[in-house]
């Protein structure tokens, strides 16, 4: 299984991928670099390609045809909302935390 980087949630190789593939489908290349621009993190090939085929075995992505050899990938219904319900858990968790370091 690829490492995840230690960088906390923002930097989950399957939720960047997800990210990623909201503004239309992309290969792997162009990926790594959208999410480069994005989030700042860079994800070497191995995390990439292994969150890639998690992603497809999920149902998640799925690949698109292809005239040559990059393969390009696309979202499926159920990762668009996988993707929607895993932001809005993250920004409930966000807001709570920065509520609670109010009280600090």
């Amino acid at each position: 299984m690829a490492r995840k980087l230690a960088s906390g949630p923002f930097s989950d190789p399957e939720l960047l991928i997800l990210s990623s593939l909201t503004e239309g489908q992309k290969h792997g290349y162009a990926m790594m670099v959208d999410i480069r621009t994005f989030a700042d993190v860079d994800l070497g090939p191995g995390t990439l390609y292994s969150a890639i085929t998690r992603l497809v075995e999920m149902g998640l992505i799925e690949p698109c045809e292809t005239s040559g050899r990059q393969r390009p990938y696309r979202l499926t219904a159920n990762g668009l909302r996988h993707l929607q319900f895993q932001l809005e858990k993250m920004r409930e968790l966000a807001n709570l935390g920065l509520r609670r370091l109010r009280k600090i």
